[in-house]
């Protein structure tokens, strides 16, 4: 990809990318203009920011958070000091799933606020296990399988328990033996827990994409948490995040910062 390097005579260092590529540039009475397929163009004249030529481009900005190179820690927000929420993509060197649309940011005084999520793939790679909330129930006693919905039952005695930790709109996965090979069963709907009318099981939803029945009674049963109701950041030695702007207006920003804590493994 081509782009054009400015130069900016106050700071005398090349400061910006832009993504248009002219024939021919010049500065004249203090104006800059520039040639391209031969038309004359007056640049910083154009009310709508970041179009060239008749085109339309994004702003994007790209840097790092490298504080204590050597500790690895948990990024776990970005706040922007600025008068415009960016799209931001978070990716550090031990994992590359971090982001927070545009839209996630919250006003806070005089900064734009908001929590790392995890970009995850569903069904998530075993992979990603490891920087995910993984947390196993056990087998499951019997499976109801219907149109579009499962239940997925478990024993009262023994009692197994299914926990508070799971919630709806969390990511069920099944295991048959050798219990190696998690697949995606659905999503839950419902969580039913009353031992005196014997309901200890789950319902999900079999209709989203890339879910695969379950063909056993008794498979081990597992699940991952939604990323916006349980987020744990971006974990690595540094975080590089790319922030975009799509606006057409003035857009400033001042500075960027995270919320970061040393982790324990």
């Amino acid at each position: 990809m081509t782009y054009t390097l400015s130069y900016y005579q106050q700071s005398q260092g090349w400061v910006s990318f832009y993504s248009y590529h002219p024939d021919y540039m010049i500065g004249m009475n203090n104006y800059f203009y520039s040639f391209k397929g031969g038309n004359l163009y007056r640049h910083n004249t154009n009310e709508v920011r970041n179009n060239f030529y008749g085109e339309q481009y994004t702003s994007r900005l790209v840097s790092v958070i490298n504080d204590s190179p050597l500790e690895n820690k948990l990024f776990k927000t970005l706040t922007l000091e600025g008068d415009d929420s960016w799209y931001a993509l978070l990716e550090t060197d031990l994992q590359y799933s971090g982001v927070i649309d545009s839209a996630w940011f919250e006003r806070k005084e005089a900064a734009w606020f908001a929590f790392v999520r995890t970009d995850y793939a569903v069904p998530a790679p075993t992979s990603e296990y490891p920087l995910r909330s993984v947390n196993g129930i056990g087998r499951s006693s019997s499976v109801v399988v219907d149109v579009g919905t499962t239940e997925v039952s478990f024993s009262i005695t023994p009692l197994v328990q299914i926990g508070s930790i799971l919630s709806v709109g969390d990511l069920l996965y099944f295991a048959v033996a050798p219990y190696d090979s998690p697949q995606l069963a659905g999503k839950v709907t419902d969580i039913v827990v009353n031992y005196r009318a014997g309901d200890n099981k789950i319902v999900i939803d079999t209709a989203i994409p890339d879910t695969v029945p379950i063909s056993d009674q008794a498979p081990f049963i597992m699940y991952i948490k939604s990323p916006v109701a349980e987020s744990h950041g971006v974990l690595g030695h540094y975080m590089v995040f790319s922030l975009e702007n799509t606006s057409t207006s003035k857009t400033e920003l001042f500075a960027v910062s995270s919320e970061v804590m040393k982790s324990y493994p």
